[in-house]
């Protein structure tokens, strides 16, 4: 789409603007200008690249505020335009004010909303621009739209329930590997000097501790190089597609956490396949969205291999039940859902039951994670200030074996 470069003032102020806007022809350009209540002062085409687009990644939370406020507008009847044009205006988050100022461009120069929306890949995903396409062709943008909205706030929900979970343990262990180090490193090499006057054989405990303690002084910066090292070759593994494929298929095998990571899984699974089926969008597009939605790279090749037997005439429920990874409970109620013709409403509460099912074990979790944290704590720290004090404990038979 041509760029075009212009100078303009804004009726109401007076103000002189100059900027750039997307359009199919300069007429277009001027038109759109004169929507946005300016007057062109001068005019011309910029040599563009196809297809390029502005802003970035923006935050889910961000997402959410965008999508219901634009729901509510629509609804309201405010053109699409215009509707765009107050929330760039008033977003003070600069990559999502420029992403929108963007999209409200495209629209004005002839593209529909979920075309421009598609121009920003790291913004609006597929499962996004899908939704809101059905809703257009189906006269129905205001209603998906607020599907969007409560999909969205479900999943940002669920994200700050496991991270809430996964934090009070994160800071816990960090501070106990600090006060360890701290302990290794500063205080026993003053036990050991006071020790080594004794002249005595110290306790087994004792000597072990503080061999361990002359390593961590004497190495510390190339321990903390392999750790660093060790993490970052984990994580560049993990990014590769054998180790992302061994990683997604060994945490939901975890104890305790792979159930969880499990059903999280399965809920946005059942909760984004509800949602795109009630949006009215083909069964086999539905299916290649949701497989790269899931987050688990085993969920996704079951899906894509569940959609390939659709295509050849297999329900749903069927295809799915050929996959272990999928629980009895969703294929039954999938089953449901297609003999009743209610498959996303069936979909919609066994994503409920998931959540209701995730919370409820991410809160027992937490309660029996702060008592083992303490017993953990207890154990390193009081273990090495036990081995320590072990020689004053018997510190009468030492004195005497040095005399």
């Amino acid at each position: 789409m041509p760029l075009f470069a212009y100078t303009a003032r804004e009726t109401a102020t007076g103000r002189e603007i100059r900027n750039t806007v997307e359009a199919l022809s300069e007429q277009a350009a001027i038109a759109a200008l004169l929507n946005r209540n300016m007057l062109v002062v001068e005019i011309k085409e910029k040599i563009s690249k196809r297809g390029q687009t502005k802003g970035g990644k923006v935050a889910l939370a961000d997402l959410v505020v965008f999508t219901r406020q634009l729901a509510t507008m629509v609804d309201a009847g405010i053109a699409i335009v215009q509707a765009l044009q107050a929330l760039g205006d008033q977003t003070p988050n600069k990559i999502m004010r420029d992403t929108i100022r963007d999209i409200t461009t495209r629209v004005e120069s002839g593209e529909s909303f979920s075309e421009a929306l598609s121009r920003h890949p790291k913004a609006f995903n597929r499962l996004y621009v899908a939704m809101v396409s059905a809703g257009e062709k189906g006269g129905l943008l205001s209603e998906i739209l607020s599907r969007l909205a409560t999909y969205q706030e479900n999943t940002e929900r669920l994200r700050k329930k496991v991270k809430t979970a996964l934090m009070y343990p994160t800071v816990v262990t960090i501070v106990a590997i600090v006060i360890t180090i701290f302990l290794l490193v500063r205080v026993i090499p003053t036990f050991k000097d006071i020790y080594s006057g004794f002249g005595a054989a110290l306790p087994g405990p004792t000597l072990f501790l503080m061999g361990i303690s002359d390593i961590v002084r004497h190495y510390l910066l190339v321990l903390i190089i392999v750790a660093g090292a060790g993490v970052w070759g984990w994580l560049a593994y993990i990014k590769t597609k054998p180790g992302r494929e061994f990683w997604d298929r060994q945490r939901i095998k975890l104890p305790i956490f792979g159930p969880i990571a499990h059903k999280i899984c399965l809920a946005r699974f059942t909760r984004t396949l509800s949602s795109l089926v009630r949006s009215g969008v083909p069964i086999l597009e539905v299916l290649q969205i949701v497989s790269q939605t899931v987050g688990n790279v085993v969920m996704e090749k079951a899906i894509k291999a569940a959609a390939l037997d659709i295509e050849r005439g297999e329900g749903i429920s069927a295809a799915l039940a050929k996959h272990p990874i999928f629980p009895t409970m969703v294929v039954r109620m999938l089953s449901a859902g297609e003999q009743t013709g209610n498959i996303d409403t069936m979909l919609e509460r066994v994503a409920n039951f998931l959540d209701e099912e995730i919370d409820t074990t991410l809160s027992g979790l937490m309660s029996l994670i702060e008592p083992l944290l303490i017993v953990f704590l207890g154990v390193v720290i009081g273990g090495m200030v036990v081995c320590m004090f072990l020689p004053i404990f018997n510190l009468a038979n030492i004195v005497n074996g040095g005399h």
